[in-house]
């Protein structure tokens, strides 16, 4: 169809009636956007300054409250060792042989002296009966003996009467008297083949107590080493390690248990003589003994540079066993001020500590960095002893207030820093 120039003309056409369009809207729009941006600067500003902020861990000051009772005493040290008894023994036997019976088995209680093994035995019973016959025959020897002297004494008597009389030579006086004297003599040796003979009696019943193995002690047996028709000897069990030394159990007296435990020389003059410490063992953690140093050795090992130390512990009960794994933690004994006081709990003065690794010294003057919401400032403290992992804080220092763990390099003073979370950044 084709279009005419009048028609095309009437597109260019500027309509009158309709209003003018409102140009100004743009302008409007970006000025309240410029002004939304300005508000918003300063938390920006904040936001960007938090985030480029070291991120730190921290920890709180801590009050200890102690007591001349133990409760909530100090700690010194922590060592860890394992559970032994004070007396133990691995019984052996005396004799060689094969074992013919055992009386116990593993938590068996013993008494002092009860046979708990017994060698076999049949030869030395034949020695120990022959010994006892041999001493029948020499009792009877000598009483047999002993009739004929008794009689060559009265044969000497009768000769000498005779002799007086003139009715005898002094040649049967002279063979009486030596008659007699054989008498005595063989008396002598019969009675010499009697001891001797009693003597080996005593040597075969002596065999016979050999072949029986006693309980050294009361206690309990902790450990089988031995079974019923196995052959020992003094020096060890057939098939037995050299090192068990020819035992077939070992007993220990469960009434007395401590903690064997070995503490670096540098550290051994922490401990004190009778130091009270808490016991934990490892299968029991959340349970505590009371213990006591009982011994410091008096020899270390030079070539691990530290001293065996023996706790006792005082309060042991069933669930403590011989070989368990236990720490020891040593802790600061408290003396009662007042001598007529003593044995009763006296409240000490409580005592504010942290770990050491927050304290940070700075031109020889030990400071902490305590936070305050998301800025830290540093402050002087006063140290006392250390406790383990943590120092005493005797000023500068407040319990309960958070302070910065291993400060990193970087912070100032009433700066700013991000506090790490228990689940991360």
């Amino acid at each position: 169809m084709p279009i005419s120039s009048e028609t095309d003309l009437s597109r260019l056409r500027i309509d009158r009636d309709v209003p003018p369009r409102r140009r100004w809207l743009p302008w409007v729009v970006l000025l309240a956007l410029a002004a939304a941006g300005a508000a918003a600067y300063p938390s920006a500003r904040t936001y960007v300054t938090e985030r480029r902020a070291p991120e730190v861990d921290v920890t709180r000051a801590t009050q200890v409250v102690t007591s001349s009772g133990g409760s909530n005493a100090l700690p010194v040290m922590v060592a860890s060792g394992y559970v032994v008894a004070r007396h133990s023994s691995d019984v052996g036997v005396k004799v060689g042989g094969r074992i013919a019976a055992l009386k116990f088995e593993e938590g068996t209680r013993v008494k002092k002296g009860a046979v708990i093994a017994e060698i076999e035995h049949a030869d030395i019973d034949a020695q120990l009966e022959a010994a006892r016959r041999a001493v029948s025959e020499a009792e009877a020897a000598v009483a047999q003996n002993a009739a004929a002297r008794d009689e060559d004494a009265r044969n000497v008597e009768r000769q000498r009467q005779l002799a007086k009389d003139g009715i005898t030579t002094n040649a049967s006086l002279t063979g009486a008297e030596a008659a007699a004297a054989v008498s005595t003599a063989r008396v002598k040796l019969a009675e010499a083949v009697i001891a001797s003979a009693r003597a080996r009696v005593r040597m075969a019943e002596e065999a016979l107590e050999n072949a029986n193995v006693r309980a050294p002690f009361d206690g309990v047996v902790i450990k089988k080493r031995a079974e019923v028709g196995e052959t020992v000897s003094p020096f060890g069990v057939a098939g037995q390690a050299a090192r068990e030394g020819g035992a077939i159990a070992t007993i220990a007296d469960l009434a007395e248990l401590e903690v064997q435990t070995e503490v670096s020389e540098n550290n051994v003059a922490k401990l004190k003589p009778s130091m009270p410490a808490a016991v934990k063992l490892r299968a029991y953690d959340e349970r505590a003994y009371k213990g006591r140093l009982r011994q410091i050795f008096p020899s270390a090992d030079r070539a691990k540079a530290i001293v065996e130390v023996r706790v006792t512990i005082l309060d042991a009960d069933a669930l403590v066993k011989p070989e368990m794994t236990a720490s020891v933690t040593f802790q600061e004994p408290k003396a009662a001020a007042d001598p007529a006081a003593a044995g009763q709990a006296t409240t000490a003065p409580p005592v504010t500590l942290v770990l050491k690794r927050a304290i940070q010294e700075q031109n020889g003057q030990p400071g902490v960095w305590v936070v305050n919401g998301t800025s830290v400032a540093r402050r002087a403290v006063t140290l006392g002893a250390e406790r383990i992992d943590q120092v005493e804080v005797k000023s500068g220092l407040l319990p309960g207030e958070t302070v910065v763990l291993n400060p990193p390099a970087g912070l100032t003073d009433h700066g700013v820093v991000r506090v790490k979370t228990a689940g991360g950044k």
